[in-house]
């Protein structure tokens, strides 16, 4: 098929049935069911990350705390990082808080209803800008995601990989032309919508596809071939030593992240990377030593769990530790971390901590009730 043909695929009883069957299929949302920017913002950036129903308890809970821009950048920043728990990319809980308070200083705590002045914001991206564009103020900027990538390379046949920026960038150029002369928060939403309902990544439902008489990977039998993504590397793995250090009240040692580290502002137990040729305890001790400036007598191993990170996945021992009994008193220090905290075991569930560590608090607190 030619270019100029490609480009004719798409037409206007295509937008209309598109429009059509997202009129009587579109799922509630409490977002979707809502004008407010603010709302559509936070789902936004929730669903960079997750799915729908995966994505809809963390809203939930979100907005019950924060139900304002307003609330949002009143709140600390341990109060987001709590109310974020469990998501992950912890960035975007402090740039969405950080944004906020932006808002409030220079938009009288009301998001501007422009594009460039939405990208200028911490964590917001010509993505999701364009999503809150579309979607809040109807502005005509189209909206590529994972579901929109997949629906128009079927739909256009693009075989290309959807890794590579020039393939990426011919999705945008196509969504860019056939949102022209729609409702732009319909449009977006309908393609999102039919790529999450129908033009799934495995068995897509064609015969219930508004867009299917038109479709090339459909009408060329290739639905299973469409789109073509190139295998990611595999991600490296590591093993990752911490201590449960209790004192004699029967509290725990915690450790504050950096703000400009990954998961900055989090609270983990202390412990770190274990190094070649190192044992999981030798490596809990040296780890120990460099964090806090203190040995510890290990008591037993409490538990191990894998995780997986975006970009590495970690296997996790964590030791009960105490302190190791010297001549004299031995006062940790945060070497390596913003701040530590003795906690008693029933007060970790008031401090944001990462998922896997997360894991931990529970168990201890199961442990010890």
């Amino acid at each position: 098929m030619t270019k100029p043909e490609l480009d004719m695929l798409f037409n206007s009883n295509c937008a209309e049935g598109l429009l059509s069957w997202f009129d009587i299929n579109k799922r509630s949302m409490p977002w979707r069911d809502s004008k407010d920017p603010y709302a559509i913002w936070v789902s936004e950036i929730m669903l960079q990350q997750t799915r729908v129903n995966q994505a809809l308890p963390f809203f939930n809970r979100f907005m019950k705390a924060f139900p304002s821009l307003q609330h949002l950048a009143a709140a600390s920043t341990q109060q987001v990082l709590k109310q974020w728990e469990g998501l992950g990319y912890y960035s975007r809980a402090r740039n969405i808080h950080k944004t906020a308070q932006l808002v409030i200083e220079n938009y009288s705590g009301i998001l501007p209803n422009d594009y460039e002045k939405l990208l200028s914001f911490p964590g917001i991206g010509p993505y999701t800008a364009a999503a809150i564009a579309s979607i809040a103020f109807d502005l005509e900027y189209a909206v590529m995601d994972g579901n929109v990538i997949r629906t128009v390379t079927r739909f256009c046949g693009i075989e290309q990989d959807t890794r590579k920026i020039g393939t990426r960038k011919i999705v945008q150029q196509k969504i860019d032309q056939w949102i022209k002369g729609y409702p732009p928060s319909g449009f977006n939403q309908a393609m999102m919508e039919l790529g999450a309902m129908i033009c799934t990544p495995i068995r897509p439902a064609c015969q219930s596809c508004p867009l299917a008489f038109k479709c090339v990977a459909y009408r060329s039998n290739k639905t299973e071939q469409i789109p073509y993504t190139s295998k990611k590397a595999k991600r490296p793995h590591q093993a990752i030593s911490v201590a449960i250090i209790l004192n004699d009240k029967g509290e725990v040692l915690i450790a504050q992240r950096p703000l400009d580290a990954m998961l900055g502002g989090l609270w983990e137990f202390p412990g770190g990377k274990q190094k070649n040729n190192e044992t999981s305890l030798q490596a809990l001790h040296r780890e120990i030593k460099e964090e806090l400036g203190i040995e510890v007598s290990v008591i037993e191993v409490f538990m191990s769990l894998n995780h997986a990170y975006s970009h590495f996945t970690i296997t996790l021992s964590a030791y009960l530790c105490v302190l190791k009994p010297t001549e004299t008193l031995q006062i940790p220090t945060a070497k390596a971390s913003d701040q530590i905290k003795w906690v008693s075991i029933q007060d970790l569930e008031n401090y944001p901590f990462p998922k896997a560590n997360k894991t931990i608090t529970i168990a201890l607190m199961k442990k010890f009730a």
